[in-house]
């Protein structure tokens, strides 16, 4: 498969060490490619953990492992296989994963239920288990790695590598936290978004560092579209590995505990619209933003409607400024609306305005501004005081050719 640079692409950013996270990878080949494709992350005793993940009915066995691992709250290793999802492969998926996880616990000496597993790739494949061993194996004693190098080795159609680094004071303590996202297509969300991992070293228990993620989860993850398919693998683990010596984190009562979490739902926001900049075939970034809808959820929801529309996001990619798209996905949305009372704006030109057009609307500056490569959609329902920015990409061929041709 042939996949061009996404014109979209944003550089990887210098990222600092993480104290208590050492990152490896290998060669377990689970496809015909020659690239590292097994990631191992160690982590230090003491690492606290939390998760969010797909609502996907055929989910993966190492979604349903993950599952019970977080409300256990503990970690020493992640393992992330790409090439293989692993996914509705019954009891051989399951033996592969636990393999895994006990070939890691007998080297770290630990419990198995401390090693977390991912895996992304094609569905319906059982993850091949000595290929597994082979990399696994590798991965324990190869030489620690870059981030970026991490970076590369869970991707699969991704395009280029995504991170993002923030950092937060916790009384007179300076924590860091690191993430790494890899996704292009499936991307429809109901929690989180294919294969991410945070790393930090500030001190958080787990209970709080899960409410922090849940919380950042609903305002970036699950506002991000490209396609508007929720794949069985989607994966975003938290660690906290504790060694930046600051006293732990339990409630939004700390000290810190409002800059921590603003830290954590800036990475979580880069590394989400990282994604969608990264949409199959993508050639524009565009947000939607809605205001004025009965509440935040309902805002959302509107904007999802939008964002996942193939006319809107085909008209994107034409350069079209058919508003009136934007008018049938607001209606279709299910959600509070008024006809009446609706607003439409492209790039901050309004093209209607209380369910009319607008009477000298131009439509020349909306026709320019889809010419660029960030557009921006806003739409004002009238009705009440919730609001929400949903991110997506435009819809092209590039779609098409990237799918039909994904298990070749």
């Amino acid at each position: 498969m042939d996949l061009t640079r996404s014109p979209l692409a944003r550089p990887f950013p210098d990222m600092p060490p993480v104290e208590g996270v050492t990152m490896r990878v290998a060669r377990a080949r689970y496809k015909n490619w020659d690239r590292a494709d097994l990631t191992y992350a160690e982590l230090a005793e003491g690492t606290t953990l939390a998760g969010v993940f797909t609502q996907n009915v055929c989910c993966s066995t190492e979604v349903e492992m993950g599952r019970e691992q977080v409300k256990l709250g503990r970690a020493r290793a992640l393992i992330v296989n790409a090439g293989n999802s692993n996914a509705f492969t019954g009891y051989r998926g399951r033996d592969a994963v636990e393999q895994i996880m006990a070939q890691v616990a007998h080297h770290l000496e630990c419990a198995p239920s401390d090693v977390l597993v991912s895996s992304t790739g094609v569905i319906g494949v059982p993850l091949p288990k000595d290929k597994a061993q082979e990399g696994v194996a590798a991965a324990l004693h190869a030489e620690p790695c870059s981030w970026e190098d991490a970076t590369s080795a869970i991707g699969t159609t991704d395009t280029f590598t995504k991170g993002a680094a923030s950092a937060a004071m916790i009384g007179e303590t300076r924590v860091v936290l690191n993430g790494i996202i890899k996704g292009s297509g499936m991307i429809a969300p109901d929690m989180a978004t294919m294969l991410g991992y945070i790393f930090t070293d500030a001190a958080v228990e787990p209970a709080f560092l899960q409410q922090c993620l849940s919380g950042a989860n609903a305002r970036t993850y699950n506002c991000i579209t490209v396609d508007s398919d929720t794949s069985t693998s989607d994966t975003v683990l938290a660690f906290a590995t504790g060694k930046a010596g600051n006293v732990p984190l339990s409630s939004f009562d700390d000290p810190g505990a409002d800059a921590f979490m603003a830290a954590l739902e800036d990475v979580c926001r880069s590394l989400a619209q990282l994604v969608v900049r990264d949409g199959e075939g993508a050639s524009k970034f565009i947000a939607v933003n809605v205001s004025g809808a009965a509440n935040d959820d309902s805002a959302r929801r509107v904007g999802l409607a939008i964002a996942n529309s193939p006319l809107v996001k085909t008209a994107i990619a034409g350069g079209d400024a058919n508003w009136g798209r934007v008018v049938m996905a607001v209606g279709k949305a299910g959600e509070p609306a008024d006809r009446d009372k609706l607003g439409i704006a492209f790039g901050g030109t309004w093209a209607a305005r209380d369910g009319l057009p607008v009477a000298d609307y131009d439509e020349a500056p909306v026709a320019k501004h889809l010419e660029g490569q960030e557009i921006d959609i806003t739409v004002e329902l009238g009705i009440g005081e919730g609001r929400a920015t949903v991110w997506t990409c435009d819809l092209t061929h590039g779609y098409i050719s990237i799918n039909a041709d994904y298990r070749s």
